[in-house]
């Protein structure tokens, strides 16, 4: 497994990410990983590393700039208030990510995905709804709002995939309905798969770090079901 750091700036910030493949398979589909609140740690790491050994080349996306990891949920989510309020911000530093991909050799700028846990998620929505040449985006515990619905769905070139728990107080259902209208006006290729007895950050082992477990809790069955649902989306999509 080769392992390499890419730097890059977007939104005025230095980023630094972290590029997973297996070499010398030549040029293969290449995915986006987008962190949660929390920036480019662990979780988002030993994802890229499996999609890695699935085959693809995987780039887990500095979050905050200078791979900034904050440890306090509070915190990170505080650190994400101006992109919250701007949607460029939050497209510029996912397309940095997209262009620093595209660019490596071993990647095939054809065959392109996003992924992205919770920010990570809006992120991946996000760069979906810029028109970015993508085939598939999927969302698992992601915020699905955004500024301009009725507008910038129709941007959007990426099958779509969200995976959200059925019990999750940060997605209530008003924000899936809102976001299901905005897919079907746009004749999005969308689906949503939801999880019962199922909160947010359901596919990170380390939930519990939050100390919300009413709000905040890992899911191993959501969370297996979800990455298998990303598989059967990507084995359409990528070939």
């Amino acid at each position: 497994m080769q392992r390499e750091t890419l730097t890059y700036r977007a939104d005025g910030k230095s980023m630094k990410s972290e590029l997973f493949y297996e070499p010398g398979k030549g040029p293969r589909p290449g995915v986006l990983v987008y962190p949660e609140a929390y920036g480019l740690n662990q979780h988002a790491l030993s994802r890229a590393e499996r999609l890695a050994a699935m085959g693809y080349v995987a780039l887990a996306c500095d979050l905050h700039g200078e791979a900034l990891v904050v440890q306090d949920l509070k915190e990170s989510i505080k650190m994400l208030d101006d992109l919250y309020a701007d949607p460029s911000k939050t497209r510029a530093r996912a397309i940095g990510g997209l262009k620093a991909l595209a660019a490596h050799g071993e990647v095939d700028q054809t065959r392109m995905a996003a992924i992205g846990f919770c920010f990570g998620g809006t992120m991946a929505l996000e760069l979906a709804r810029s028109g970015a040449n993508l085939r598939a985006v999927v969302g698992f515990h992601s915020g699905l709002a955004t500024v301009a619905p009725k507008t910038d769905a129709k941007a959007i070139k990426a099958s779509i995939l969200v995976c959200i728990g059925g019990d999750d107080p940060f997605i209530p259902l008003d924000q899936r309905t809102v976001f299901v209208a905005e897919m079907r006006e746009a004749g999005v290729d969308w689906e949503m798969n939801l999880y019962g007895n199922t909160v947010h950050s359901f596919t990170n082992p380390t939930a519990s770090n939050a100390h919300m477990p009413d709000a905040v809790r890992y899911n191993a069955l959501a969370d297996k079901r979800s990455w298998a649902a990303m598989q059967a989306l990507f084995g359409e999509t990528l070939v």
